[in-house]
């Protein structure tokens, strides 16, 4: 029988890490454009070693995969997740970071045979760890993530709606019309999913996703009950490179409003 990492010992590590690394940088790093259009800095490359070498000491029998690794690696280490591939984003939200906007963070994902086992996201500036293993709940900062309220409807909700990757005629909707009470975008995709799983929003969209800004937050949401499905109506996680959209709430009722505002079959 497989033995997960311990997660204490684990969210220790990466709070660690974070702390040394990201804290003292944020707002005055340097930073260059990489060939995608997304921003890349030092901090990013620095979480990245650190924790790489952190884990490979601690857990040399899983393999290690990072935003910021060649793509040919990347998708030579999804076409066997059977031994265990850790999956990192080392600072989701590098244009908040770099800008001065106090919201990012670090997502750290466990997938083992084509599912996520283990999921950590930490917010430094917060000291908020968010942290799951499957079939086990969610965790704040070791502690179990509170229940809140349910809200009575959609319309009462508040929205974390990322609107530029969205297409264009459900963004012009959306703008024009929208369902929920208010919106916000925070910056950080792992952010969103631990938000929405802790209840400071209610429903949840982004229309592009990559694998290491979901991964860890998308067992997250899973494991606090939540729901979640892409605007083709399928599963959000699938180990791939590819780009997933996410329509996603804690709340069963709520989420099946959402859909259907959104015209999501499954």
């Amino acid at each position: 029988m497989l033995m997960y990492p311990n997660l204490e010992q684990l969210s220790q590590m990466i709070v660690g890490i974070a702390q040394e690394q990201l804290l003292p940088r944020f707002a005055t790093v340097k930073s260059q454009w990489k060939a995608d259009g997304s921003l890349l800095t030092e901090a990013d490359l620095a979480m990245q070693n650190q924790i790489e070498q952190a884990l490979t000491t601690h857990w040399p029998q899983f393999a290690f995969l990072s935003e910021e690794m060649e793509q040919e690696a990347q998708h030579r280490l999804l076409e066997n997740t059977d031994q265990g591939v850790w999956c990192l984003d080392p600072l989701d939200g590098t244009r908040n970071f770099a800008a001065g906007i106090p919201c990012f963070s670090v997502s750290l994902a466990l997938i083992l045979k084509q599912q996520v086992v283990l999921g950590i996201v930490y917010d430094p500036l917060r000291n908020e760890c968010f942290s799951a293993q499957k079939g086990q709940g969610v965790q704040l900062n070791g502690k179990p993530l509170g229940q809140h309220r349910p809200i009575s409807s959609l319309q009462s909700g508040i929205g974390l709606v990322d609107l530029k990757r969205l297409p264009s005629d459900l963004a012009a909707r959306l703008a024009t019309n929208p369902p929920y009470s208010s919106q916000r975008s925070l910056g950080s995709v792992a952010l969103d999913w631990c938000w929405i799983a802790a209840g400071r929003g209610h429903v949840y969209l982004h229309g592009r996703q990559k694998l290491w800004d979901y991964a860890a937050g998308s067992l997250i949401l899973s494991e606090a009950g939540g729901h979640a499905l892409t605007l083709a109506g399928e599963r959000v996680f699938q180990p791939t490179l590819q780009p997933r959209s996410v329509a996603a709430a804690l709340e069963k009722a709520l989420f099946h409003e959402w859909i259907s505002w959104l015209n999501i079959t499954h």
